[in-house]
């Protein structure tokens, strides 16, 4: 048993978990994966056919329909005419993502206005469902690309000249899919701003508890490396004589696992994708180009951890007679949400008898950008063995229902 009986309140509206759960199920049949799994990058045909089934639900709860020009979907519920209460997340996932990565987040705020419906419950405020563009940043970086354009964070011509993985552009994308609106992003000033998800680590399952209060977002810094050698025959250049690509390659992705481990605390580095060139198995490769993926809650250790890498760059590009050139993809400096924002969620969860702990998130999420905007928040539950960007990730139904239960009543607490 999770919590006390109707959430620990006596107040209704109420969620229900199985309604919850038939709109998880019937949204992840697009664009599944083997395992469970799902496939719905940024702007593609699987991500049209999920905002087209967003939107009729929306419409379906009677929510007012918007969507902005780079295709942020944001349905608005009642009351009055002043700022409203806006909560969601993202539908797109990576590659290999899986069931609940920030689809939970927007569905269980569209069972949030489907309970207060039921219950025939107005709000003074408004309530704003945002299902935000290009959360994931797989195909088209940054990351946080639609709230980063809503908040003013970057331009919206510069987001539609941005090139994808694939070589499609941000613009020709949404205006494929028909998802370019005419509304500009930012129309809407919140109150406030609340994100529910699932935590993606390991911290909440590990202590038993079952909400977590976000107190604030890593910094990250996203660059592409790219280096420059020379295409020789693998059976007859010497190894003291080879410019290789690959071999760079490989010191770069160990330098950044042990410069991680070196600097311990909330510091994290990936090198999470690689490729080569000419790429086969008999040619000293000529040309590589990975990403380093750098994150720590602390702007200054931030800071210094880039630094040591561009030394360790100029370094070994001096060492192995190799050119190496960088391009910055994304860089965000740690947010910090306001503590009366993160004591709501806290006081949220005792009367509703959730047990609850304070921690940071070393995910970047639209919360991050929005907290430019307004007061912001997030509300985590438990990931199973902490796996997230996995086709095996998962919660429990009861830790996804208590998730919605608290959005449900901290959106009311803000709104009235």
């Amino acid at each position: 048993m999770i919590g006390a009986s109707a959430y620990g309140m006596t107040t209704s509206p109420r969620i229900d978990l199985d309604r919850l759960l038939g709109r998880l199920d019937a949204f992840n049949r697009i664009g599944a994966l083997p395992g469970g799994g799902n496939c719905r990058l940024a702007l593609s045909d699987e991500d049209r056919a999920g905002r087209d089934l967003l939107v009729r639900w929306m419409r379906d709860l009677g929510l007012t329909v918007t969507v902005d020009a780079i295709g942020n979907i944001i349905g608005v519920r009642g009351g009055e005419d002043v700022a409203p209460v806006m909560f969601g997340s993202h539908i797109d996932s990576v590659g290999t993502g899986g069931r609940y990565d920030g689809l939970y987040g927007v569905l269980a705020g569209l069972e949030t206005c489907e309970a207060l419906n039921d219950a025939g419950r107005a709000t003074r405020r408004p309530l704003a469902l945002v299902a935000f563009t290009n959360e994931e940043g797989s195909r088209f970086p940054p990351y946080a690309m639609g709230s980063l354009v809503y908040v003013g964070g970057l331009a919206l011509e510069e987001a539609y000249a941005i090139r994808g993985i694939d070589g499609a552009t941000v613009g020709e994308e949404l205006r494929r899919i028909g998802y370019v609106g005419t509304v500009r992003p930012g129309f809407l000033t919140p109150h406030a701003y609340v994100e529910l998800h699932i935590e993606q680590g390991p911290i909440l399952e590990s202590e038993g508890v079952v909400i977590g209060a976000v107190e604030g977002i890593t910094g990250l810094s996203w660059t592409e490396v790219a280096i420059t050698g020379r295409a020789a025959h693998a059976g007859t250049t010497p190894m003291h004589l080879r410019r290789d690509a690959a071999w760079a390659a490989g010191e770069i992705a160990v330098f950044v696992r042990r410069l991680a481990q070196g600097m311990g605390g909330h510091q994290k580095g990936t090198v999470g994708r690689i490729e080569l060139y000419p790429n086969l198995v008999n040619v000293v490769a000529e040309r590589a180009v990975l990403t380093v993926d750098l994150r720590n809650t602390d702007e200054t250790l931030l800071q210094d951890a880039k630094r040591q890498l561009a030394g360790f760059l100029d370094r070994l590009a001096a060492q192995e007679q190799v050119a190496i050139a960088t391009r910055s993809l994304a860089r965000f400096a740690p947010v910090s949400f306001p503590t009366e924002m993160v004591s709501l969620i806290e006081t949220t969860a005792r009367e509703l008898a959730f047990s609850c702990r304070r921690l940071p998130s070393g995910a970047g999420h639209d919360a991050q950008m929005m907290a430019r905007l307004c007061p912001a928040t997030m509300i985590f539950v438990p990931s199973v063995g902490g796996l997230s960007h996995n086709v095996r990730e998962h919660t429990e139904p009861a830790h996804l229902e208590a998730g919605a239960a608290m959005l449900l009543h901290s959106v009311l607490r803000l709104a009235e």
